[in-house]
C-alpha cells in the first residue's frame, strides 16, 4: 500500500493516475475534498481509502496507520502569496516533518515536495547540492516553509534516508482547482478564449524585456515520471530538482498558447502588483545534473509540445488526465 498525500490535487492526482496505469489500486488517498474541481479529479482514480488531512496526521501521531511501503507527501499549501506564517509552519513544515519521522521510524520510503521557490531570486544558483542549502534566501514565506524542511532533514541527518522533490513551474491537467495559483497556461488559455488576448506582467529589471522574464516549465506528465523514478530506485535519496532544466520566457509560454488554440498572438502587458514585485522570480532554471547522474534518461517534454498537449487533449474538450 501507498499513501499520496495531496491527492486529490494536481501532481498528487496525476501520481496517483500513471500508477492505476501500471495497475495499482491500493492507496491511501489524503486530501481535502473541499473542491469542485478536486472532486472530479478524485472521480476517475482507483484507491483503497481517502482520508482527511486531519484525520491521517491523527492516525500517525497514534501509530495506528495501515502497513504501507511508501509515503508519497504531495500535499501543503502551495500558495507563494500565503501571508500566514503560523499557519504554513503548521500545515507545511510540521506536517512533513510528522509524517518523516513515522517513516523514519517505520522504514517507509519517504518522498516529499520541496520546492523551486527555495531558490528565491537565484543569486545563489539552482543546484541541488545539499551542501548549499544555507545559503538560499527564499522571497516567501511558502518557500521558507519548505526550505525549513529541507534544513531539518538535514540537520538531523537523514537525507540519506528520504527524497526532497524541488519541484519548479509545473503545469498541466488537474490544475483546474488552483484557481489564481493556475499555471500561465491555464489562466492564458482563458484569457485567450474570453478575450482574444494573453495579458502578461511588464518587466521592472532593466535586463529582462517585458514579458522576456523566464521559467523553467516542466509538464506535469514530466514531473511525475520523475517522481516515480524515486518510487522504483528505492536506493536513490537526497533532494534532487525536477525541472527542464531550460530557461523559457513568458512570450515564448503565450505564443505556444495561441498557436496550439489556432489563434493569432495577441498579448497584452500590464503591471505587476505592488504586493508580489519584491517577491517576483525574474529567472529560474532547474540545474537537472543530479537526476540525470542518478539514471533518469527520459526526454523531457518540449514547451511547445506540452502545451500542444494539454490544449488540444485537455483544456479545449474539457478533460482531465484519466477521461
Amino acid at each position: 500500500m501507498v499513501v499520496v498525500t495531496g491527492g486529490v490535487g494536481f501532481i498528487g492526482s496525476a501520481i496517483i493516475q500513471a500508477l492505476n496505469a501500471r495497475g495499482a489500486t491500493d492507496f491511501i488517498v489524503v486530501d481535502e475534498t473541499d473542491h469542485p474541481e478536486k472532486k472530479k479529479n478524485l472521480t476517475s482514480l482507483k484507491y483503497s481509502e481517502l482520508k482527511q488531512k486531519d484525520a491521517f496526521l491523527n492516525s500517525v501521531l497514534n501509530r495506528s496507520v495501515p502497513k504501507v511501503e511508501a509515503i508519497i507527501h504531495m500535499g501543503a499549501c502551495s500558495s507563494t502569496t500565503e501571508t500566514d506564517e503560523a499557519f504554513l509552519i503548521r500545515n507545511n513544515y510540521n506536517y512533513t516533518r510528522h509524517l518523516a519521522e513515522y517513516a523514519l521510524e517505520r522504514g517507509i520510503r519517504f518522498i516529499y515536495a520541496s520546492s523551486a521557490a527555495t531558490y528565491g531570486n537565484g543569486e545563489n544558483g539552482y543546484s541541488d547540492d545539499e551542501s548549499k542549502l544555507e545559503t538560499l534566501e527564499p522571497l516567501n514565506l511558502y518557500g521558507e516553509s519548505k526550505q525549513r524542511f529541507d534544513r531539518w532533514a538535514k540537520e538531523q541527518g537523514v537525507l540519506d534516508r528520504m527524497v526532497g522533490l524541488k519541484y519548479f513551474n509545473v503545469f498541466g491537467p488537474n490544475e483546474y482547482h488552483k484557481e489564481d495559483m493556475q499555471s500561465m497556461v491555464r489562466k492564458g488559455f482563458m484569457q485567450a478564449q474570453d478575450t482574444g488576448k494573453i495579458q502578461l506582467f511588464k518587466s521592472y529589471q532593466t535586463e529582462y524585456a517585458d514579458g522576456g522574464q523566464e521559467r523553467d516549465f516542466l509538464y506535469v506528465k514530466d514531473a511525475v515520471e520523475m517522481t516515480l523514478f524515486f518510487l522504483d530506485h528505492p536506493d536513490l535519496n537526497g533532494i534532487f530538482n525536477v525541472g527542464a532544466g531550460v530557461a523559457r520566457n513568458w512570450i515564448d509560454l503565450a505564443t505556444a498558447v495561441f498557436k496550439a488554440m489556432g489563434k493569432e498572438p495577441q498579448i497584452e502587458f500590464i503591471d505587476m502588483p505592488d504586493s508580489i514585485r519584491a517577491q517576483y522570480q525574474y529567472h529560474t532554471c532547474a540545474g537537472i545534473e543530479k537526476i540525470r547522474s542518478a539514471g533518469y534518461t527520459r526526454s523531457i517534454t518540449s514547451l511547445e509540445d506540452a502545451i500542444t498537449d494539454y490544449i488540444q487533449n485537455y483544456l479545449l474538450p474539457n478533460k482531465r488526465l484519466g477521461e
